[in-house]
């Protein structure tokens, strides 16, 4: 069954904590799952979330602590010292592990490291400490199992039994050879149905899919993704097995992103959270309003260049919204389609003249519909010497914006500039500029003889 958080759950609960009822409240949150736990943590003050988490087994605080926002993680664990944290730091896996202690400040860094009773634990966390969180090297865990291919499957069952004491999920067995290089993997199911005296070495498969250290976290996601990955070994240059990603960083790297880019795409110029300071929120909002305010003065003076053909018919002044919101929106549009192309390699073959020759046509057939639909407006309202204006303005907007919603995102990821930027105010601000030009640029030539 689902757990619902209500506000008289919460009240309840602060009722507990308030009352010192430690059995009580130790009975009621050992029902719940660690993320519900979390829940009730991210609705509480500091002092309460503190309460609560020392009274939790070390085990399900160490997985509450991993799955924390990480502001809310770092304040929470202002309040304690570092006595208070390595007991948890003991019960996680090393990736996750070395996520919250680069949080901290360097001096709480290595007390805790220094006070950690796994001392296997804390080697897994200073082998990881030097690599960037970008990189394959920062999202692994140390934690995996590996077995000798000179091993009988007999001695294969023991080694396994020793090791996944300290593995949380199995996805599979890795073998290396003496040197510790990675040669494949072998499925459980192989090694339960295989005779006990068999060589690892004659059931293993050596078609193994890896990634090295250095490699960027989103080549990494996107090799995952595409041979449909729980888990994926990594190794050094010299092909050593050093550790593995797991399915559920990858989601947390992918989710990451995702809003990264929903932020650029919205014209935010940093991260930003709701309960940020207003000055924090102001600063990242600021730049692309300035832009998109830019945008419209300079849009405001190209109307102003052309008050003749506004005194002649003031009815074109109606259609400026329709101009510029059309335009805004289809190199939305194309921008966004480009944006899923980018981020799925499997599409990167295309051509950009090919790409450009679909979308400019699919432009086309919109344009004529779009500019067919406000062209008979313009006969309703009793306005048809506005009728060619109109339509052949939103045919050729919607053409400008295709091509720009298609080539801005392509050209700034060539450049090595996120592409997502393109997506949100600088795009929408250009497609107004440019279309309300084009729209009394047309006007002025086919309405010349009024």
């Amino acid at each position: 069954m689902t757990f619902e958080l209500t506000q008289e759950y919460l009240d309840h609960i602060r009722q507990l904590i308030d009352a010192g009822d430690d059995v009580t409240l130790q009975a009621e949150l050992g029902e719940l799952y660690p993320a519900d736990i979390s829940g009730i943590l991210y609705q509480t003050d500091i002092e309460p979330a503190r309460y609560i988490l020392n009274l939790l087994n070390k085990e399900t605080g160490a997985e509450i602590l991993a799955n924390l926002d990480e502001n809310d993680r770092i304040n929470l664990l202002k309040t304690f010292s570092s006595e208070e944290i390595a007991p948890f730091i003991n019960e996680m896996d090393s990736d996750d592990a070395v996520d919250l202690l680069n949080e901290q400040p360097i001096r709480v860094r290595e007390e805790v490291i220094a006070l950690l009773e796994d001392r296997e634990q804390a080697r897994f966390i200073l082998d990881l400490l030097h690599y960037d969180d970008d990189v394959a090297g920062g999202l692994m865990q140390k934690e995996l199992i590996k077995i000798n291919v000179n091993l009988t499957v007999n001695a294969c069952i023991e080694e396994i039994r020793q090791q996944a004491e300290d593995v949380e999920n199995v996805y599979a067995i890795y073998v290396v050879d003496d040197l510790g290089k990675l040669l494949g993997l072998v499925s459980l199911k192989k090694i339960v149905l295989a005779r006990k005296t068999a060589k690892i070495a004659d059931i293993y498969e050596d078609d193994v899919v890896f990634v090295e250290t250095y490699r960027p976290a989103d080549e990494v996601a996107e090799v995952m993704r595409r041979y449909d990955l729980d888990a994926i070994p990594v190794v050094n240059v010299q092909q050593r097995l050093l550790g593995r990603i797991t399915i559920d960083d990858v989601v947390d790297l992918i989710t990451e992103q995702a809003e990264e880019d929903l932020q650029a795409i919205s014209g935010l110029s940093g991260e930003v959270e709701e309960d940020d300071s207003i000055w924090a929120r102001a600063k990242v909002q600021l730049p692309w309003l300035v832009v998109g305010a830019v945008g419209s003065l300079l849009a405001a003076t190209v109307i102003n260049g052309f008050q003749s053909e506004l005194g002649k018919i003031a009815a074109l002044a109606a259609f400026i919204p329709i101009i510029g919101s059309t335009g805004g929106n289809v190199g939305i549009q194309t921008s966004s389609l480009i944006l899923q192309t980018l981020s799925d390699s499997s599409g990167l073959s295309v051509t950009l003249a090919k790409r450009l020759f679909r979308t400019l046509l699919v432009a086309l057939i919109n344009g004529l519909v779009v500019g067919l639909i406000a062209g008979l407006y313009t006969l309703l309202i009793g306005e048809p010497r506005l009728f060619f204006v109109v339509a052949c303005s939103l045919l050729s907007v919607v053409m400008l914006a295709s091509f720009m919603g298609t080539v801005t995102p392509l050209l700034l990821d060539r450049i090595g500039i996120n592409p997502a930027v393109a997506s949100g105010p600088f795009i929408t601000t250009a497609n107004d500029l440019i279309g309300i030009g084009v729209y009394f640029l047309i006007a002025q030539w086919l309405l010349a003889e009024l």
